[in-house]
């Protein structure tokens, strides 16, 4: 929880947009200093609260910190370049395997907020103006909760109940698919329910430990993925787990806004 800090994603685009209206690159480029400076000092920071739970000194944690935004950043620029070069039909509808959602997202916010513009997007006379009030109800919907806590403070479940954190998890939603949501809450709740009372001491030795070991478990697997299987055309069969016919388990992903698949349209799985 004590993760969860302010973020300015939308503030800065929203900024930006009345700023400077119609250049989606002047938007994004003021999103990029104003919000993922932010981000990634909150990621730096989480790391470093995370080596002090371990009691690994703060100055080895920086610097292996340091190294590897160095390496991360000679390599995924690298992995992008590869990648685009060898992967047909990327980053686009047809190749359901590497739809690119980061980028999507980015290019989406660019057209939003900077080549549109929050005026005429969300202004008056617009059908998306009444999303405006979410910054109001965003604000204002904690408080009664706040109060009942204060009012009733043997009630226990009332503390459980916090809505900055809950609201900050559909955040996610663009660009991570619905499908994440299910197996996050039931880590989540495994870890952070069940273990945790049953099994304190194993998780307070090994639950960090557990949560990089499956992080990592995902790269290699990735990797092993693409690598050995995906670019020497070897295929997992089509079923269900693996996205069924188009791919990403979305029959409709495809489809215009009357639910009809075009017939020219084709889709690439791999």
């Amino acid at each position: 929880m004590t993760f969860k800090g302010l973020r300015l994603n939308v503030v800065t685009e929203f900024v930006a947009g009345i700023i400077i209206p119609g250049d989606p690159l002047a938007n994004v480029t003021f999103k990029v200093y104003g919000y993922i400076t932010q981000y990634q000092a909150l990621l730096l920071i989480s790391d470093l609260k995370l080596g002090h739970y371990m009691k690994i000194p703060p100055r080895a944690m920086f610097v292996t910190q340091l190294v590897g935004t160095i390496v991360a950043g000679i390599v995924n620029y690298l992995t992008a370049n590869y990648l685009m070069n060898n992967i047909p039909n990327i980053c686009t509808p047809k190749n359901t395997r590497w739809t690119c959602p980061n980028a999507n997202v980015f290019f989406s916010a660019s057209i939003i907020w900077g080549a549109i513009g929050p005026i005429k997007m969300f202004g008056k006379g617009s059908i998306y103006s009444p999303l405006l009030y979410g910054f109001l109800i965003g604000a204002l919907i904690p408080i009664p909760f706040w109060l009942l806590m204060k009012k009733f403070p043997n009630v226990k479940w009332l503390k459980y109940i916090h809505f900055p954190i809950m609201l900050s998890a559909t955040g996610m939603i663009p660009p991570a698919p619905a499908g994440s949501y299910p197996s996050w809450l039931l880590a989540g709740f495994i870890f952070n329910y069940i273990l945790i009372r049953h099994a304190r001491s194993w998780w307070r030795r090994y639950a960090y430990v557990f949560s990089a070991a499956m992080d990592c478990g995902v790269a290699f697997g990735v990797l092993i993925i693409f690598f050995m299987l995906q670019n020497n055309g070897l295929e997992f069969p089509t079923w269900w787990g693996s996205g069924g016919q188009t791919g990403d388990g979305c029959p409709l992903s495809h489809a215009n806004y009357s639910g009809i698949i075009p017939r020219d349209h084709t889709i690439f799985v791999g």
